[in-house]
């Protein structure tokens, strides 16, 4: 089946939940442990097995484009240096000099073709070489080429920058991401117009991450907003190994009726609207005129995130008229995320530190969340053998 085709049939089933009040659904409901969310042993479980073991979205290519870019940032508390070197290739390092442990580039993005620690000088270059070292005369002779920056594995796939926070060299990028890949290598990501971030603190990353994997809260949360624009609680489900689209209805999707059936597929985004995932952290929603790429990060505790969300269009701003609409559609995304999710995350994170409830409760109708928190426990859980179906 080509994407058309199956696209045409995601919109036919969406077509299908409208007349008839429905929406994909688990064979169950799902309890979970309330502690799932605040306990620190399973938290630190969830970082070593997941954000330090799996492949993770760093960075868009459209942050760093040209050669010398880079991107400094830390991920669960490990310093991440991402270059593009004169031949256009991405690297990964951990951003600490191999000298006495200094973090060389300060948290950003820029242009440099070497990194000179600010503690001592030593200097390195963009591919990861210690080309430099202050008074070496003085200093004592060492195999300088032993003390390169700890290089991480990358991958640039699908306009995106996948690094490994452990140093495992057998990790399979592609092999990860499955079906998702293509699915974003279709929008070619690498040509769009990266229009800016927006930076927001929520509650644990799993409160965070559910908000994103259903439209069960849509009428309640987002009245005013998002209910204007997306149905509440009409979903259709596909997974990709750990990994899902998500696809919505348009409150505008009797729209899709003045297409032939077999032309549906072009309604993306008006009539039928979607947010893919990239487990464990990444939402993607392409639409509004402007696309939004959440990358949701843990904080320092299990109470809390720190959430990067990216802005991308298909092309850049033509001229003021264009550039204040990206710009509107930017603080309409960021707000309702922030003042309509993520605060009411924090409240949620008290409830549950307040250990009212035992348990968390998903229905049937929060398929995506259940199957998010299944694979979570595959990943921690080495009592669990086989991946969980959706």
């Amino acid at each position: 089946m080509n994407r058309k085709e199956e696209y045409n049939k995601i919109a036919e089933k969406i077509v299908g939940h409208v007349k008839n009040d429905t929406t994909d659904q688990a064979q169950d409901v799902l309890s979970i442990p309330t502690t799932d969310y605040t306990c620190e042993k399973r938290w630190n479980s969830e970082i070593k097995n997941i954000f330090q073991t799996l492949p993770l979205m760093a960075a868009m290519t459209i942050e760093i484009p040209n050669p010398g870019d880079y991107k400094s940032m830390e991920i669960t508390g490990v310093p991440l240096l991402i270059t593009r070197d004169k031949n256009g290739v991405v690297n990964a390092f951990r951003n600490v000099c191999t000298h006495r442990g200094a973090i060389i580039a300060e948290p950003g993005i820029g242009n440099r073709s070497r990194f000179s620690c600010p503690y001592h000088g030593w200097t390195f270059t963009n591919t990861g070489i210690l080309m430099g070292v202050t008074d070496k005369q003085k200093f004592g002779e060492f195999d300088t080429s032993c003390f390169g920056l700890a290089k991480l594995p990358s991958k640039e796939l699908g306009g995106m920058i996948f690094v490994t926070l452990s140093k495992n060299e057998d990790i399979n990028f592609e092999e990860f991401l499955g079906g998702m890949l293509p699915e974003i290598e279709h929008f070619k990501l690498e040509n769009w117009y990266y229009h800016g971030f927006k930076v927001i603190e929520g509650a644990n990353w799993k409160i965070a991450f559910d908000g994103y994997l259903e439209g069960y809260h849509f009428n309640t949360a987002h009245k005013d907003t998002i209910a204007t624009m997306t149905m509440n609680d009409i979903m259709d489900f596909t997974a990709f190994g750990p990994h899902l689209r998500i696809a919505f209805a348009s409150t505008n999707i009797e729209e899709i009726f003045e297409l032939p059936k077999d032309e549906w597929w072009k309604k993306e985004g008006s009539g039928v609207d979607f947010v893919r995932t990239i487990f464990p952290n990444i939402a993607i929603s392409l639409g509004l005129g402007i696309g939004q790429v959440a990358q949701i990060l843990p904080g320092k505790t299990p109470y809390d995130n720190t959430t990067v969300l990216h802005y991308i269009a298909p092309q850049p701003p033509q001229n003021d008229e264009e550039l204040a609409e990206l710009d509107q559609n930017m603080e309409f995304l960021r707000n309702v995320v922030n003042d309509e999710d993520y605060l009411l995350g924090i409240e949620i994170q008290k409830g549950l530190n307040s250990q009212s409830n035992e348990s968390v409760l998903f229905g049937r109708n929060e398929k995506g969340n259940q199957f998010f928190h299944k694979y979570i426990d595959y990943f921690i859980d080495q009592n669990i053998k086989e991946p969980p179906k959706l």
